[in-house]
């Protein structure tokens, strides 16, 4: 139960004078992020699709942390235009950034698509957040030391494949090896991006929260992937005491953004180091979705690494 197995982070670490993005954040773990930041004392900008929502969000933080600094920016990550017109945006008007947290998510029943025509999942889920991370990484090479934290899933351990032959899953869509495959990519893209910044006082990290009782999982209970009954009912009913609370999923992200030993590259789970699957450790896998993924999102000739020092 994730009441009972779940660990807390224990730390009094302060983040004065630090800037930090969370996306997806006006819900769930997200929030619970946004809110222990800001009681640190860091700049936190609560990216979200939803501005009304948002808005919310912060009214509740501002209600536990009176002194909070929260900005508000928009951002939906299911549209490659909109996350270039976060960056630009943000990158006009702040200096630094020492935080990403890559927190947003979909689970979807039906199959969709993205603005841009990618299935759902893997366009929202890895291709805005993979993305949202190029375009900011100069500005967090720059205020190095800075941290990249990818909110992925166990759920990755039910999908060994990336299916680029059938990219938008058309030919034999299921909610739950799409959801798994966008987790997949976000385990590879952080595994070839902490690679790519060795070197640097950039390190990137990815984990699972734990199974958690939000609204994603709250999604689930109407999907008709759900064929058994009474498992829905059980879920309905005892959720919030069989599901971990978004505060107690929320520990091994501020884990990840706040720990002095974190490695680079790692994947976490519980606030330790864990081992993923094997699709999730190959590094060929992980290049060729990172250079598929720069293809798909038309980077063209802008070079995130630019800030580095020549080799």
């Amino acid at each position: 139960m994730g009441w009972i197995f779940s660990a807390r982070y224990q730390s009094q670490k302060r983040l004065d004078g630090q800037v930090a993005i969370v996306t997806g954040c006006n819900t769930g773990i997200g929030k619970y992020t946004a809110l222990d930041l800001a009681k640190r004392g860091a700049h936190v900008v609560m990216a979200c699709r939803s501005i009304e929502r948002a808005e919310a969000a912060a009214q509740d933080i501002r209600c536990v942390v009176p002194e909070a600094k929260l900005e508000i920016m928009m951002l939906d990550l299911s549209s490659l235009e909109s996350v270039r017109t976060f960056c630009k945006e943000f990158s006009s008007s702040h200096k630094s950034l020492h935080l990403l947290v890559n927190n947003a998510g979909v689970l979807m029943d039906l199959h969709s698509v993205t603005a841009d025509g990618f299935e759902a999942h893997f366009g929202t889920n890895h291709l805005g957040h993979f993305l949202l991370t190029l375009l900011l990484l100069p500005i967090m090479i720059k205020s190095g030391p800075s941290r990249i934290i990818n909110v992925s899933s166990s759920g990755h351990k039910y999908c060994d494949s990336l299916y680029f032959e059938d990219l938008n899953m058309e030919k034999n869509y299921n909610p739950w090896t799409a959801y798994g495959r966008s987790k997949l990519a976000n385990i590879l893209f952080t595994l070839e991006l902490a690679k790519r910044l060795e070197g640097t006082e950039v390190k990137a990290v990815s984990l699972h929260p734990g199974v958690v009782y939000t609204e994603i999982s709250r999604n689930l209970f109407t999907s008709k992937a759900f064929t058994l009954i009474w498992l829905i009912s059980l879920l309905q009913k005892f959720g919030s005491l069989l599901l971990k609370s978004p505060e107690q999923g929320a520990q091994t992200t501020l884990f990840c953004a706040l720990d002095d030993n974190i490695k680079s590259g790692l994947y976490y789970d519980d606030c330790a180091a864990a081992n993923p699957s094997e699709a999730a450790k190959n590094s060929q896998l992980a290049r060729e979705l990172w250079e598929k993924s720069k293809d798909l999102v038309q980077l063209g000739d802008f070079d995130p690494f630019s800030m580095l020092p020549l080799k």
